[in-house]
């Protein structure tokens, strides 16, 4: 069956934010009348990458033994949580040519300009490239990478018909290139808000969601000291963190959305850990690693959120006792509107 929309992600990620960005954008296109579906797409290569990341989450450091079958539960748990999405048949990454026939591809969200990412980087693809039909790119995210884009990887981004990114590194690095600036649009999980079920909604709880692995020391003494001082508990979600008084790595990920909806507050160095604390309207700090720089600095930028960021000098438990300022949802609606009006002029008929 022909379908009008074939959306390219990350959507079989391990990750939270590759499965919600997935979801919240395919599920926004078919709400506007369209028959879309998440073009399936597999390599044998990815597929390893993903899993050994997935099991192994906190290289250099092994998995601990005992943890190991709550990593398989949340794998097995993605997979659930991916065969219930409209998808195509399968396909290889590598021949796109193959791919359902459809008459708009679009490209994102997620890192998929990323050329430094560990599996998918470089991949052409996800650049538009093996595909004959009009290619539109919504809110690309080139990651942690930094460096100018060369005469190769520029004349690739030319693929698209209509091109939109979701960060200011992004926005610097194609408008580098000479071709037209990108549009500035959110988040896929911000455009359109995962809902989680009135009871988890109504269920505000004493806990604080810590989402994210690699905390640095003082991130993650400081966030303890302000929960013990509340007589909250840390519940970390998806990994392991020793300075949480609760591990719920094996969570799937509707479990993930109906914990943000029901927590007190969240701490993470994860974007969309940002992401869903602000969707919830939910006091958070987050701190950037290495990996994350780029994505949470521009986030925080964006909407107006840099008190969020954690350093050693600012306050930790000061993000974490205040939810975020009205003037930040409205930021969110007003880009939303945006967002919204690049889609529909992108993806028009």
């Amino acid at each position: 069956m022909r379908g009008d929309i074939g959306i390219l992600t990350f959507h079989r990620c391990v990750n939270y934010g590759s499965y919600w960005q997935a979801r919240c954008l395919l599920e926004w296109v078919r709400r506007r009348g369209r028959n879309a579906v998440l073009l399936d797409h597999v390599s044998l290569q990815a597929r390893r990458a993903e899993l050994r990341c997935a099991l192994s989450p906190h290289l250099p450091q092994p998995t601990r033994a005992e943890d190991i079958p709550a990593y398989v539960r949340k794998v097995r748990g993605f997979r659930r949580a991916v065969a219930r999405l409209p998808l195509s048949p399968r396909f290889p990454l590598e021949s796109p040519a193959q791919a359902q026939p459809c008459d708009v591809v679009l490209v994102g969200s997620d890192e998929i300009f990323n050329l430094d990412h560990p599996w998918y980087g470089g991949t052409p693809a996800f650049f538009g490239e093996g595909f004959s039909q009009r290619r539109v790119a919504y809110a690309a995210s080139f990651g942690n990478q930094s460096a100018a884009l060369d005469a190769f990887w520029s004349a690739r981004l030319a693929n698209f018909a209509a091109l939109s990114v979701r960060d200011r590194t992004a926005l610097a690095l194609v408008s580098a290139t000479g071709l037209p600036p990108p549009e500035l649009v959110l988040d896929p999980c911000l455009l359109n808000p995962p809902v989680a079920p009135p009871v988890a909604r109504r269920a505000q709880q004493n806990f604080v969601v810590v989402y994210g692995h690699g905390f640095p020391h003082w991130f993650a003494e400081a966030a303890r000291f302000w929960a013990g001082a509340k007589n909250m508990r840390l519940v970390s979600v998806g990994y392991r963190n020793d300075w949480a008084d609760e591990q719920r790595i094996d969570a799937d990920p509707e479990t993930f959305r109906d914990l943000m909806a029901s927590c007190a507050a969240v701490a993470t160095d994860f974007f969309h850990g940002c992401v869903f604390a602000v969707l919830n309207r939910k006091p958070f700090a987050c701190v950037a690693t290495s990996y994350r720089h780029n994505k949470l600095r521009d986030l925080c930028a964006l909407l107006g959120l840099d008190d969020r960021l954690a350093t050693e000098a600012n306050a930790v438990p000061r993000g974490l006792s205040e939810p975020p300022a009205g003037d930040v949802h409205d930021r969110v609606v007003a880009l939303r509107a945006r967002s919204e009006c690049f889609l529909d002029l992108a993806l028009a008929p």
